[in-house]
């Protein structure tokens, strides 16, 4: 029996077919295969054993060349041609059976998936076991693992349970993941004590000489430098390949090595890795999966927001057996909604934290107000974050919602998640058609999908704790319930910077205060605050930093002005991330109930918070700080109803709080 076999153009789409070549090996095993391929597949069909002949066609050539090669074609009498091309080679060709006859009218079912799949089916064959395993198409000699043996025993590498292959090219740019992410990749992979080697053709060299130069002699890069059986060998002495939507990801799929795989515009499944482990790393923004040889927006987001620490999350569950499943989680685009002030934010970082462990893939966004935007920006959990502007001109309109919802609709959400009920933000999930909203039944909850009672008045539990009840609902039990916040380069180097101008040395002792908050009902008194300094600076030798926010200058610098000694005044001079990199070097924060102190507190900074007012939605049982080292300083007077800010009593309960408590709780902490 004479067959001939008809395959596709790209390396990756040929390797897809080969479980079809397997399939016709096994059912007529005795046949001559005659494979007509393209030039640069030609590699993997000319090794073959099963294979006769292999002629290739070139798609380019001239329509004499192409009837030329028909005719030969013709004269050798084929009994069977598969065509997977769907050409006219295997409409007009004459032939006993042709598999593709009927294929243009041969519906695909929509269960059919994947390419591999789609072309067995195509060809009429669909039965792809382990048994057809019996006649590979990819045949790795001795001389090939001869040659891998001898790089790896040259490294030491031989017999390395940690060896991980890292193939970071593929046939289109819009596939590649860039080479800044890889390379920190790679370093990570080394911190962690694999060790890595290059794979990859001439094309993939400078990104290859890249990584190479970025990690030195802890890199060997084989890139351009193994033929088809040599990489096949390597792939098989590997523990996993990382690759994008590559060649080099079928090749291994087809040899069953685990693939770690980072998608962009494709769809992974019609091309995703197929062995039997594996796993895809991807984010599932607006517009992918496009399949677009360009970008229609020209960046590239659902390739430049995978972060390494998704690959090498999603790799180190590969290689410990606890495989992430992929490609069936139920929210792929997620939006948290927090447009309230910087504590409140920062107690909400759990629940992105309990969302990215429960959707590793999903694309997780975050509206805030503008203000708040530096204490996310960096989240390691968070893909984008969204600022809406409750304050500016004419934001209060309905134009302006509805355009802002117009914005929101294009991003195509699939869940909505309110923690801070508003009627505008409730509005614009409504407007923007996210399919589920949830969110508490107050303030137009009734534009909610699903809701859970609004009980925050009552002060039952933490703010955190409330904001957490709203992911237990959607089943996802949070196994992290510490808050984050990032810490910036540039700010950093500022404090640095403001250190050495203030001769304030590493040695020293550092105390942060911050005396101020948004309500008058929050804010002890100045005066205490300056003797509670004096008094520790005269016992430790604190370095003194007073902050503020800039509309609360006045009131920080009476602080200064009581003080016998002197202090560094930063009232109303840091951003929110200056904020957070001063404070990481402070020995001590001692604060009003306010944002600051809940970024001391994300950070792990002993804290002193001095709380006041009696009224249950207000006190430290739901707004305290969380730190292991805080100590929160509360004292109530009696009063039968707490009027907050309307207080008739001059905040007795702020007053009763002394300098001598203070000074306790200090001494508590810093033994």
């Amino acid at each position: 029996m004479k067959i001939l076999f008809v395959t596709l153009s790209n390396i990756g789409d040929c390797i897809l077919s080969l479980p079809v070549l397997d399939c016709l090996r096994q059912k007529y095993p005795d046949a001559r295969i005659t494979c007509l391929v393209p030039v640069r597949p030609r590699e993997i069909f000319a090794d073959n054993p099963g294979v006769s002949e292999v002629v290739i066609f070139d798609k380019h050539a001239k329509l004499t060349e192409k009837i030329k090669l028909f005719f030969a074609l013709s004269r050798k009498n084929f009994d069977l041609v598969v065509d997977l091309r769907n050409s006219f080679f295997g409409a007009f060709l004459p032939a006993r059976k042709k598999s593709l006859f009927f294929a243009p009218l041969r519906r695909i079912p929509a269960k059919i998936k994947h390419m591999k799949e789609r072309h067995l089916f195509w060809a009429g064959l669909f039965d792809y076991s382990k048994a057809n395993k019996i006649y590979p198409s990819v045949i790795v000699v001795q001389e090939d693992i001869d040659y891998i043996n001898h790089i790896l025993t040259g490294r030491n590498l031989a017999d390395s349970a940690k060896l991980i292959v890292i193939a970071p090219g593929a046939r289109s740019q819009v596939k590649c993941w860039n080479k800044e992410n890889f390379s920190q990749l790679c370093s990570q992979l080394i911190e962690e004590g694999y060790h890595i080697i290059l794979a990859g053709d001439q094309l993939d060299q400078p990104v290859c000489d890249y990584l190479t130069q970025a990690n030195g002699d802890k890199i060997i890069n084989l890139c351009a430098k193994t033929n088809l059986g040599q990489l096949a060998a390597l792939l098989k002495q590997s523990q996993l390949l990382i690759t994008n939507d590559s060649a080099v990801m079928h090749l291994s799929s087809y040899l069953n090595v685990p693939v770690v795989a980072i998608f962009g515009p494709t769809d992974e499944k019609k091309y995703g890795p197929w062995s039997a482990r594996s796993a895809v790393v991807k984010k599932d923004i607006f517009c992918r999966p496009c399949a677009k040889a360009q970008c229609r927006f020209g960046s590239l987001e659902c390739l430049a927001c995978i972060k390494p620490s998704d690959v090498l999350n999603q790799a180190k569950a590969l290689l410990s057996g606890r495989e992430r499943a992929i490609g069936q989680q139920q929210y792929r685009r997620i939006l948290i909604a927090r447009t309230d002030r910087l504590g409140d934010v920062l107690l909400s970082t759990p629940v992105i934290k309990a969302l990215r462990q429960k959707y590793p893939q999903a694309y997780i966004s975050m509206m805030v107000s503008p203000y708040t935007r530096e204490a996310l920006e960096g989240n390691p959990d968070l893909d984008e974050v969204i600022t809406f502007d409750k304050n500016i001109k004419n934001s209060k309109g309905w134009l302006a919602t509805l355009k802002f919802a117009g914005i929101l609709r294009k991003k195509k959400f699939d869940l909505a998640i309110v923690l801070h009920p508003t009627k505008r933000v409730h509005l614009l999930v409504f407007l923007a058609g996210i399919p589920k909203r949830l969110g508490y039944d107050h303030k137009f909850g009734f534009l909610l999908t699903d809701k859970i009672k609004h009980t925050k008045q009552y002060g039952e539990k933490h703010e955190s704790e409330y904001a957490l009840d709203l992911v237990r609902f959607l089943g996802v039990e949070p196994l992290d319930k510490s808050l984050y916040m990032p810490i910036k380069q540039e700010s950093e180097k500022w404090v640095e910077d403001l250190f050495a101008q203030a001769q304030i040395k590493n040695g020293d002792q550092i105390l942060v205060i911050h005396p101020t908050a948004s309500c008058h009902s929050r804010i002890w008194p100045a005066a205490r605050y300056a003797q509670v300094a004096d008094r520790l600076i005269q016992k430790y030798g604190f370095k003194v930093v007073i902050v503020s926010g800039p509309g609360d200058v006045q009131k920080s610098q009476e602080v200064i002005k009581n003080m016998h000694s002197p202090a560094l005044d930063l009232s109303g001079k840091t951003s929110i991330s200056q904020l957070a990199s001063l404070l990481k070097r402070c020995h001590l924060f001692i604060s009003t109930d306010s944002g600051p102190m809940h970024v001391a507190s994300a950070l792990g900074i002993p804290v002193i918070t001095i709380f006041g007012r009696s009224q249950a939605g207000l006190s430290p049982k739901r707004w305290g700080p969380l730190g292991e080292k805080s100590r929160i300083l509360y004292k109530t007077v009696g009063c039968t109803v707490c009027l907050a800010h309307n207080c008739q009593k001059n905040f007795a309960c702020l007053r009763a709080t002394t300098v001598e408590d203070v000074l306790s709780a200090a001494e508590l902490i810093l033994k």
